[in-house]
């Protein structure tokens, strides 16, 4: 029997390395984190990441599909999940399917602690069978509640890791900081990042976070969608009002197939066959930018090109060029846009349940 200790919440974020104490004055705790891509080749992580696009789709069309990231970002609490005195045994099933993995079990009632911050009553999938998990005893994550949507037996929503810290009193807003760093030179395992639980931290972002509305549009009001403004390479405009998710689980940044094709066009590069990625014989000088409201978030050449020094990781070819933007297909009703990690290394992100909005600003 393999168990797998799941709070019942997904599209989990990162490793945990270790965490500060809790300032019960700023009712705010920090979790230092690592991005964790795993031995994947440019071809496997395209492959894969593609499923998870395909992931969304399916939980957009059946509602019951809950989707979580893998690659490694996963938190790290603790071993695997051993019911004791404080635990309750509902007898409810828990079914979840991923990208490209899934688990089925039963629903447990415990005591959750991760960095110093407790949840009393939270429920937990303990896995009896599971697939397409490598290295880790489980997931805990801090995506929107309704991803949970039918994946206990007789519950329609079950209440995540941060809706209870908030509901229990233990932060005063249910506000989920980001932060990472761009992985430097081959080395992709480093400590790169940082989760704030219950609000910010100033020190991982310059300037003023500017705040957008989550989207109210399905299906990508069921994560954290925001409405893009427009994209642009250069002075190429590639799209304009579009919605997308922002996804800690995504490596790549995928936009609708039409803008897609501009882009390659704009820079003279093509889809490489042999791995997927966007690639280009001459190194693209163009500047690309993602533009939500009235603010401009743009990526230069070093930011959205994959850096040289983690060619032999990827297995790429050093005489070309290749971009962290790809394909997110044609059919917005599957969500065909989706800002992942190479963005986010380079903006602070915010996740405001409290006031249903996301924000971003510059990291520091």
């Amino acid at each position: 029997m393999v168990h797998i200790v799941v709070p019942v919440a997904f599209l989990a974020l990162a490793s945990l390395v270790s965490g500060t104490p809790v300032d019960p004055k700023a009712r705010t705790v920090t979790v230092p984190v690592s991005r964790k891509v795993g031995n994947l080749t440019a071809a496997e992580l395209v492959v894969k990441e593609k499923a998870r696009i395909t992931s969304f789709g399916r939980l957009a069309t059946t509602g019951s599909q809950a989707i979580t990231n893998e690659d490694g970002r996963r938190i790290r609490a603790g071993t695997p999940y051993v019911p004791s005195s404080t635990s309750t045994d509902t007898g409810d099933s828990v079914s979840v399917t991923y990208g490209s993995g899934s688990f089925s079990g039963e629903e447990y009632i415990d005591q959750v602690t991760l960095a110093g911050l407790t949840v009393t009553d939270q429920s937990i999938g303990d896995a009896f069978t599971s697939s397409g998990f490598n290295g880790v005893d489980g997931i805990i994550g801090f995506g929107p509640v309704d991803l949970t949507e039918g994946t206990v037996q007789g519950q329609t929503t079950v209440p995540t890791f941060m809706d209870n810290l908030h509901s229990q009193g233990t932060i005063a807003t249910e506000v989920l900081g980001v932060y990472f760093h761009p992985e430097s030179g081959s080395d992709t395992d480093d400590t790169n990042g940082e989760l704030t639980l219950g609000g910010t931290d100033s020190t991982k972002f310059t300037g003023t976070l500017s705040c957008f509305p989550k989207s109210t549009t399905s299906p990508y009001s069921l994560y954290w969608g925001v409405t893009v403004a427009s994209v642009t390479y250069g002075s190429t405009t590639l799209a304009t009002s579009v919605h997308a998710i922002v996804d800690t689980g995504t490596t790549l940044i995928y936009i609708p197939t039409s803008a897609y094709n501009s882009f390659l066009s704009a820079t003279g590069g093509s889809t490489d066959p042999n791995t997927g990625l966007a690639i280009f014989s001459t190194q693209p000088t163009g500047t690309f930018t993602i533009k939500l409201g009235s603010v401009s978030y743009p990526l230069t050449p070093a930011q959205y090109l994959i850096p040289q020094a983690q060619y032999s990781v990827f297995g790429l070819d050093s005489r070309f060029f290749y971009a962290w933007i790809n394909d997110g297909g044609s059919v917005a009703s599957n969500i065909n846009f989706i800002i992942g990690q190479k963005f986010l290394e380079n903006y602070y992100s915010v996740y405001d349940t409290t006031n249903s909005r996301l924000c971003f600003a510059t990291r520091a």
